[in-house]
């Protein structure tokens, strides 16, 4: 069911789907979990690359074992010394600085720094000697941002909270994602107020610096990403517009494969590179080399020679430049 643990038999399914060449939006949607969740479970738990259900499964056995807590063995965050609380309110006073909210910067790093990586709510109240309140909307915070988890106690009675082992790899990725973004909207701005203009040129310099930071961080991983750039390279070689179902059928992949991989090649510029993947009418694709890559004078530069005339006003020739074809 959505929002429990993954199960073996899950798992099973997973491995035979992505050996399909199934996306992870399509796996999710058939098991009915976010894509988020399908895409973390390949990349915590795949072995050298490759996923395969019964390490899959061991391995998120092992990580479940060391987070649950050994009676006696930590003692609770209030009585820790007062070098260690001090770290905790330097660390969360850093983490408040990038724009985290206090309180779940607080609540994160006491989850980060328990020794047996995970703590209730009721630990948590009493380590950092705030309200429930405080610590539940803390808590709601974190979750939604995916920094946190939660798993029943051993009693089942509680819930504890921990910090994935993979947070730092999905922060990351959101922040590639995101970057991405604002490039791809800055290059939208270019084309609305106009190459050139002011604001054109402001927006391309915008967009330019966001797609190299985005480039830098995200890269072209995973067989979601080598699926983009094989539409893309599809679509070079057919040098016509074609449908979701002409690429499928050319590559002979499921219909859910292509259609996936061009969401990739649509939403992530970062990937596509110095292509960008457009529509040319409802359902059908094409690429054109990306604008931002090139400043105006370079494009101009770079057009055939009678577009560059007749763009100037000038005579457009079959013979040398600036004679008459000969009869």
């Amino acid at each position: 069911m959505p929002g429990s643990r993954l199960t073996h038999d899950d798992r099973r399914r997973i491995s035979a789907w992505l050996a399909e060449g199934l996306g992870y939006a399509e796996i999710g949607r058939r098991l009915g979990r976010p894509t988020s969740t399908i895409s973390r479970e390949v990349a915590r738990n795949a072995d050298r690359g490759a996923y395969q259900a019964d390490h899959a499964q061991r391995v998120a056995g092992g990580r479940a074992r060391r987070r649950r807590p050994v009676p006696g063995a930590e003692p609770p965050p209030g009585g820790r010394s007062e070098a260690a609380r001090a770290f905790v309110e330097r660390f969360a006073g850093l983490l408040a600085g990038t724009g985290l909210p206090r309180m779940a910067s607080r609540v994160f790093v006491c989850l980060v720094t328990s020794d047996s990586g995970s703590l209730t709510a009721a630990e948590l109240v009493h380590g950092l000697r705030v309200s429930p309140a405080s610590v539940s909307k803390a808590i709601a915070y974190l979750e939604a941002m995916e920094l946190v988890g939660r798993e029943p106690d051993r009693g089942g009675r509680r819930e504890r909270y921990f910090v994935g082992d993979d947070v730092w790899i999905r922060a990351w990725r959101a922040d590639t994602g995101a970057h991405a973004e604002v490039a791809e909207a800055a290059r939208r701005g270019v084309e609305i107020f106009g190459d050139g203009t002011p604001a054109g040129d402001r927006l391309a310099r915008m967009g330019g610096f966001f797609r190299r930071i985005s480039e830098q961080m995200g890269g072209v991983t995973g067989t979601a990403g080598r699926d983009a750039l094989t539409v893309l390279a599809a679509l070079v070689y057919a040098g016509r517009p074609l449908t979701v179902e002409d690429l499928a059928a050319a590559l002979g992949w499921p219909r859910e494969r292509a259609a996936a991989a061009l969401d990739m090649a649509e939403h992530r510029p970062d990937v596509t590179g110095p292509l960008v993947l457009r529509r040319a009418g409802p359902g059908t694709y094409t690429v054109s080399p990306g604008e931002d890559r090139l400043s105006a004078a370079q494009r101009a530069a770079l057009r055939p020679e009678e577009s560059r005339e007749t763009a100037h006003g000038g005579p457009v020739v079959a013979g040398q430049r600036g004679t008459s074809p000969t009869r």
